[in-house]
């Protein structure tokens, strides 16, 4: 069995793999390897992290299938590439959007919002209009370049949940105000800037370093949400607690 270290190591490797293969614009072997740094960490907290938080392990999962089946999908022949480019961003995407879903979930369990209905009224406020401001900024960028309407529901539902993630992330480090909600929010705002990143890659300019910095982002949130599960959830502000 790979030891914790071991597995940390081959992390660190393949993140600096793809960033030589990124701006060497080998481009097949970069995706391959930013596609495998989620399932290690996976594999890190499946066998060395115990109790487990099933909704956290539930978010590593679904997320690393998505990563997987870019590497398995570019793989394969199909005989209609269209079927093929349509299968990948539908089913890749539905498993990050549950995935985020599952995180979603974990943070709302954590937060006390009766708290926050008496005491955080006005930052829930500002938070909303931050996000629709956000959502109509990322919807500019994207439409233009969505040819049938299913893909910008797709999108629609996409961002709503990240920009979702980012707002209850924020709303629980308000709440808490402990280590733990801090790292759960920083994690939610790397996973937003890297979301960013990655449509600025997509549909602006495919410059590697928008596609190296994407990737930094989504590995730095990772590692701060896996770092945050063995934080107790101490509460510095209300003294009611939710698990």
């Amino acid at each position: 069995m790979l030891k914790p270290k071991f597995l940390v190591g081959i992390v660190l490797m393949c993140y600096v793999l793809f960033t030589v293969c990124e701006f060497n614009g080998n481009e097949t072997l970069a995706l391959d390897l930013h596609s495998l740094l989620v399932p290690f960490i996976t594999i890190g907290y499946s066998f060395y992290v115990y109790p487990k938080d099933n909704l956290f392990w539930a978010f590593l999962i679904c997320y690393s299938l998505s990563d997987l089946l870019t590497i398995m999908m570019g793989k394969i022949t199909f005989s209609s590439q269209m079927f093929a480019n349509d299968f990948e961003y539908f089913v890749g995407n539905s498993l990050y959007i549950l995935a985020y879903i599952f995180l979603i979930v974990r943070i709302v369990r954590l937060t006390n919002f009766v708290y926050v209905f008496k005491n955080l009224k006005i930052h829930s406020i500002v938070l909303v209009f931050l996000n629709v401001y956000l959502f109509y900024a990322l919807t500019g960028f994207i439409e233009p370049n969505l040819i049938y309407q299913a893909d910008y529901y797709f999108e629609f539902i996409y961002n709503v949940i990240v920009l979702t993630l980012f707002f209850v992330g924020m709303i629980n480090f308000f709440c808490r105000d402990n280590r733990k909600s801090l790292f759960i929010f920083l994690g939610s705002l790397s996973i937003v800037l890297s979301e960013v990143m990655d449509i600025a890659y997509i549909y602006i300019d495919d410059r590697h370093l928008l596609n190296f910095l994407s990737t930094t982002f989504m590995l730095l949130a990772f590692n701060l949400f896996y770092y945050q599960t063995s934080l107790p959830n101490v509460d510095n502000k209300v003294n009611n607690f939710i698990y």
